[in-house]
């Protein structure tokens, strides 16, 4: 194999270019922290905490549970759950006893959840209480019988919280002997062989987790995942933050991002569990809980999609307060525009806080990021530099050839991180891990992107979101930075509209600042604004203001639905 060019190191700084990774599972790399950290705060949630002495009993309890219901190596076993406690025990409970965890958003729909379900062949879920009713609803979809734990925030609430949560929120009604509780699934744990050793130690190459994505063909896919997948991505994150271990140790992580995207579970979850730092679990995000948190808890790592900084940039709950705790400031999951790391950069400094907000990259496929800008060396519109034993190439969209310095093409990684595959599409896999010329396996992430002499990387856009107006390529995250550039502008979302001349013609959703009207003369400022940076093929032919733009669960800008919704016009119209 050839040795491959990573013109980036010299930017690393103090960072390290090369890391040891232990052959272990998750689970072994948390009980390593948990008997190094016994005293630390595992984690709080809503104000109750938990130490990590405390969190390796409970690991061990969840464990015996699921092997009481049946639960056996290599079973696929869903985490249907928002950010709790008895999801990340249930998720090392899992990985303990050898078997895979599928992680599903609560949110999706019943048909989705079929679809997860069916697609892992899992026979086993835990769901919150409230989303019961959507496995009620596709139980005759399935193809395998199903085993239902239900778990209650209640249940991992102190007496008072528990006492405030009853009252403020109706009973949740179940059907009769079709569900295990989480109490009644805990008791079958106690009585289950409490003096055995129940951990499975398997290659640390082997499927520990599925985590859906469109992949890079926009179609549903479960991507497999390893051990070693996940163990690379947190210490990869951990060296890349800057920090000691002993620092990171006495650390505050803010884990808004949901558990089944591998920026919640691989970096706010895993990255947290294996350092020793303190996670506060949130389980569902609001403006003003998340200003509270700021507030009260003082975190010292957030990380978000841009979305959610731009939803705090618009909390006027945060003037006049200090965030000098903060110690990192991370953004992924989304491309974060010049002009709203400006904003985000300008609202840090007015708030006191030390850091600018260093955004990442990276896919699915690859758990999560793996590529972070330096912390104390930025590059306008740069999304960072690949992590250490990751590298990143550019090649000609379509095959295997790398291009020159500076010339667009797609970005491929390769890596630690990178997949095992699609669960049972070996053609979808094959399509995007291809051995090139190098002898090295590589992902093709079907994003464009450039990467300059000295190794920083330029996301441009995703291959398939493109507009074709007159024969003029057209992508519009290009010109969504420009338009997030108007004093007026919070968020822009820009999509091609079906035109019988052009074939589409651009148009722009635009959410405006607060204190910011919508009027005619608005739009005619934002449209001269564009006029002088946009070339006239490329011009926005119509804008429309929204209060907010769609999102998706993860809190991308949803443009996708903005496409079906203009499709949809343009049906009805035809049919009048």
């Amino acid at each position: 194999m050839e040795e491959l060019k990573a013109p980036w190191l010299s930017s690393y700084g103090s960072i390290p270019t090369t890391l040891e990774y232990p052959h272990k599972t998750m689970y072994r790399m948390v009980e390593d922290a948990c008997k190094k950290y016994a005293r630390n705060i595992a984690y709080e949630f809503i104000g109750k905490k938990t130490l990590y002495a405390a969190f390796e009993k409970k690991i061990d309890l969840i464990a015996r549970s699921l092997l009481a219901i049946g639960v056996k190596e290599n079973d696929r076993v869903t985490i249907c759950m928002p950010n709790t406690p008895q999801a990340i025990g249930f998720f090392y409970a899992i990985n303990k006893i050898g078997a895979v965890a599928n992680m599903v958003h609560p949110l999706s729909a019943p048909s989705e959840i079929a679809f997860y379900l069916n697609d892992s062949e899992s026979k086993y879920i835990l769901i919150l209480d409230t989303f019961y009713n959507k496995i009620a609803e596709i139980r005759s979809e399935l193809k395998l019988p199903l085993t239902v734990v239900t778990a209650s925030i209640k249940d991992e609430l102190d007496a008072l919280t528990a006492l405030g949560f009853r009252l403020a929120n109706k009973p949740v009604k179940m059907p009769d002997n079709d569900y295990i509780s989480w109490n009644k699934f805990l008791r079958g744990g106690l009585r289950y062989g409490l003096s055995s050793d129940i951990t499975v130690d398997k290659p640390d190459t082997a499927a520990a987790a599925i985590l859906y994505s469109g992949g890079t063909t926009g179609t549903t896919k479960g991507i497999l995942l390893s051990n070693r997948n996940f163990n690379a991505l947190a210490l990869q994150t951990l060296a890349a933050s800057g920090y000691t271990t002993e620092v990171i140790s006495t650390f505050k992580m803010l884990a808004v991002m949901p558990l089944f995207h591998g920026f919640g579970l691989g970096v706010c979850i895993h990255t947290s569990m294996i350092s020793g730092m303190s996670c506060i679990l949130v389980p569902k995000f609001t403006v003003d809980s998340y200003t509270q948190i700021l507030k009260k808890k003082k975190p010292n790592f957030i990380v978000g999609v841009p979305t959610l900084y731009e939803a705090l940039l618009r909390n006027q709950r945060l003037n006049g307060v200090s965030l000098d705790y903060l110690r990192g400031v991370f953004c992924g999951g989304d491309s974060l525009s010049v002009e709203l790391k400006k904003k985000v950069d300008a609202f840090l400094r007015e708030h006191d806080a030390p850091v600018q907000i260093r955004e990442g990259y990276g896919t699915t496929e690859c758990v999560t990021a793996s590529c972070l800008t330096p912390p104390f060396m930025y590059k306008e519109g740069s999304i960072g530099i690949p992590y250490p034993d990751t590298y990143y190439k550019i090649v000609a969209v379509g095959t295997t050839d790398e291009v020159p310095y500076g010339e667009e093409g797609e970005i491929c990684i390769c890596g630690p991180t990178v997949m095992i595959g699609y669960n049972n599409n070996p053609e979808e896999t094959q399509n995007v891990l291809r051995v090139h010329s190098d002898g090295h396996t590589w992902l093709h992430t079907g994003d464009l992107g450039v990467m300059d002499a000295e190794g920083f990387v330029y996301f441009r856009q995703r291959i398939k979101r493109m507009i074709i107006t007159s024969g003029y390529n057209v992508y519009p995250s290009q010109l969504e930075n420009i338009i997030d550039a108007h004093p007026s502008v919070l968020l822009s979302c820009v999509i091609g509209v079906r035109d019988t001349y052009k074939m589409q013609r651009i148009k722009a959703f635009i959410t405006l600042r607060p204190g910011v009207e919508p009027s005619e003369e608005t739009k005619k400022e934002i449209m001269d604004f564009c006029r002088k940076h946009i070339a006239k093929y490329a011009m926005p032919r119509d804008i429309e203001f929204r209060a907010e733009l769609p999102k998706t669960l993860v809190g991308k800008v949803a443009y996708r639905v903005l496409e079906e919704e203009e499709a949809k016009k343009a049906d009805d119209n035809n049919k009048q």
